[in-house]
């Protein structure tokens, strides 16, 4: 391989293709930085939902055990932190940083010992469950496969975890991974085509240029390609499934690619992606894949458990937005161009939508030792946000070529389909 980029193929609309999800208010610009009220008193302040973790990793520490969580409140641009009971003086605390209290039941320890029920006693295949801190419950989801003695285990042991503490909902479909045969990135397994989306480029511990995709990926075949039955162009370097996470690390077998640190949006525009971060409850987040291609949604839970019928998942990201077969492992993010997660599973489609689950891309940095992007991502340059286009994304052979232009996103109709190919260029 030279040092271009690895070339794209052109993305056919599959018939029936489905509306991304509201995706006509997307990518409008965002206040990323709290702003501080002149005045002095204790109004709530404006922040970014990026400025959730930072400021509930402080308050946690102020506040101790009177901490239960927080969530984005992303209408108000807010942030709202749960203070267990009647503690005037952590509501004061909360106030003074400019977040809005709520007073709630449930302590994080409550919450983390009911989570520790479930598993011992609940592990059912077709089941999973996350904090939902804007309800301060354990939200737990029973998919159609769990029926008879298996659902009377998972409701008893709901209910004896005591009132207020978690609830149950129904999901239709099954939980599943969204690995499968057609385009994007392509492995051989027994004979057949197994098909996954590139998540987001890095670099390795020892300076090579890789990407991360879905850990089922990685274990289901060690080397893929950029096209159905083409030759490998990057071999699994470290693949975590099940277990604690579901993510891979693939280096490009060629180290002079250029793996520039870009989310592919399709209609022939990309996505700078500038950093990795945590994701918040409340968060608007746009998820890109190689079937279904560009879909928003919010994120609802945190550490979420996901018992796939492989095995167990821990520590995912829980969102209401859609996915299908061959969206695994691709990348989820924010309008401000932060990595958040990689496509793992979840239940339904993009015509009558689900849950699907997310793996962090930070825990997955961390865990594999890369990097996000290649440096300087040589050739991304820089990228505005236009919303208004309501194109179809058509031909997205030029969809990774910096030259693109400003990424829009708004208002799409895209559906890539299994029928084409594409490459494992921008993240996407």
């Amino acid at each position: 391989m030279s040092h271009k980029r690895i070339p794209k193929r052109k993305a056919a609309i599959a018939a029936g293709s489905v509306a991304a999800l509201g995706a006509a208010a997307l990518l409008l610009p965002n206040a990323n930085a709290s702003q501080t009220d002149p005045s002095g008193d204790t109004a709530p302040r404006t922040f970014g939902a990026n400025d959730v973790p930072d400021l509930a990793g402080r308050l946690a520490s102020q506040l101790g055990d009177a901490f239960a969580g927080s969530y984005y409140n992303a209408d108000k641009q807010q942030i709202v932190v749960n203070v267990v009971g009647n503690d005037s003086n952590a509501v004061s605390t909360v106030k003074n940083a400019g977040a809005v209290p709520n007073q709630v039941q449930n302590s994080t320890s409550t919450l983390r010992a009911a989570a520790g029920t479930l598993r011992s006693r609940a592990t059912i295949p077709g089941t999973a469950w996350s904090v939902d801190p804007r309800t301060n419950e354990i939200r737990v989801t029973a998919d159609s496969t769990v029926t008879g003695n298996r659902w009377n285990t998972l409701d008893s042991t709901v209910k004896s975890l005591g009132s207020g503490v978690a609830t149950i909902k129904r999901s239709e479909g099954a939980f599943k991974t969204f690995v499968s045969g057609g385009d994007a990135i392509f492995a051989q397994e027994n004979g057949g085509t197994v098909r996954c989306s590139l998540g987001f480029n890095v670099t390795a511990s020892d300076g090579s240029p890789a990407f991360l995709t879905a850990g089922h990926c990685g274990v289901a075949a060690a080397q893929w390609s950029d096209s159905a039955g083409g030759q490998p162009i990057a071999t699994v370097d470290q693949a975590t499934f099940p277990g604690d996470g579901d993510f891979s690390l693939v280096k490009y077998d060629d180290p002079a690619t250029q793996a520039p640190s870009e989310v592919d949006a399709g209609n022939g525009q990309t996505v700078r992606i500038n950093q990795a971060a945590d994701a918040a409850v409340g968060q608007q987040v746009f998820r890109m894949g190689s079937t279904t291609g560009l879909h928003d949604g919010t994120v609802t839970g945190l550490d979420a458990t996901v018992n796939y019928p492989e095995g167990t998942v821990t520590g995912l990201i829980q969102t209401d937005v859609c996915a299908e077969p061959g969206d695994s492992g691709g990348s989820l993010f924010t309008q401000d161009g932060s990595a958040v997660g990689l496509t793992s599973g979840g239940s339904g489609d993009c015509t009558s939508g689900g849950e699907t689950f997310f793996q962090p891309v930070t825990t997955a940095l961390q865990a594999t030792g890369a990097t996000l992007g290649a440096g300087d991502a040589a050739g991304s340059g820089d990228r505005s946000v236009d919303p208004g286009n309501t194109e179809d994304p058509g031909d997205q052979a030029g969809a990774g070529d910096p030259s693109a232009g400003g990424a829009d996103l708004s208002g799409r109709t895209e559906n890539p389909g299994a029928g084409g190919g594409q490459a494992p260029e921008a993240g996407h």
